[in-house]
């Protein structure tokens, strides 16, 4: 299977599982669009990277996920989508009553709304091209809540919401929608977690994991960017063809609960 001529956006991508499923199409042959709302020379140089690597194109676009209309002009830039992945998302934790709005606000619009305007702005040139594949990133919390993370849980329900009503509107054409549910992920974000988890709670790194940060993934192991990215490349293939308006659940077990 090769995506050769195809072109994927994929939002949040500088880094983490959003870098992980740039890499896996990159992999598959696609061209790809690396983003996020930073414009430094290693986001461009990890571009490069993986244009030497895979022999695609490949280029780094800035556009802040929080603002609709750099969402929309992101997909204007890239001037082809053929894959659109939608990851970009930041987290806040926060009892509800304590909830800082501006962090509510930016939640919702990061993580929800960028997938809404991308997606908006990405079916016309779908539609022209006569093919697309969108893949939402949304999580475990957008099929099951944690207490303390309102507007993530929420974000991500509406992902899948979002998720379901653009698969019916193209149920019809070469398109497809589906999301992606991961649990925890091993990213250099999470990693990086560890010690201070260890710490507070007078474990062992290992016994951290194991018992706090894993504690609701019955497998007790992390994902790994490259299986959230192969996942993706798995819907965006042939054999998913007819997968349409659902979710992919990689979390170890943790929905099964």
């Amino acid at each position: 299977m090769s995506f050769a001529g195809k072109t994927a956006i994929v939002t949040g991508s500088n880094s983490g599982i959003g870098l992980g499923v740039a890499r896996e199409l990159a992999r598959a042959g696609a061209n790809v669009v690396l983003n996020s709302f930073t414009d430094r020379d290693e986001d461009h140089k990890l571009a490069a990277g993986l244009a030497a690597e895979f022999g695609v194109t490949a280029r780094y676009i800035a556009a802040d996920m929080s603002d609709p209309d750099a969402c929309r002009a992101l997909i204007a830039q890239a001037g082809a989508c053929d894959i659109l992945v939608n990851n970009a998302g930041i987290q806040h934790v926060s009892p509800i009553e304590d909830f800082p709005v501006a962090k509510w606000d930016a939640i919702i619009a990061i993580n929800m709304s960028s997938a809404f305007h991308c997606t908006a702005a990405a079916l016309p040139v779908m539609r022209k091209a006569g093919w697309g594949r969108v893949v939402n990133i949304a999580s475990a919390h957008g099929l099951t809540a944690s207490p303390y993370k309102s507007a993530y849980v929420a974000a991500k329900h509406g992902v899948v919401g979002l998720t379901k009503v653009t698969a019916l509107e193209t149920a019809q054409e070469d398109i497809t929608c589906n999301a992606i549910c991961p649990g925890y992920v091993k990213t250099p974000l999470v990693e990086a977690q560890i010690p201070d988890t260890a710490a507070k709670y007078g474990m062992t790194e290992e016994e951290a994991v194991q018992k706090v940060i894993l504690e609701r993934q019955p497998s007790k192991q992390f994902a790994t960017v490259e299986q959230i990215g192969g996942t993706a490349v798995f819907l965006c293939s042939p054999a998913a063809d007819q997968i349409t308006g659902t979710t992919i659940s990689v979390d170890g077990g943790w929905t099964a609960l």
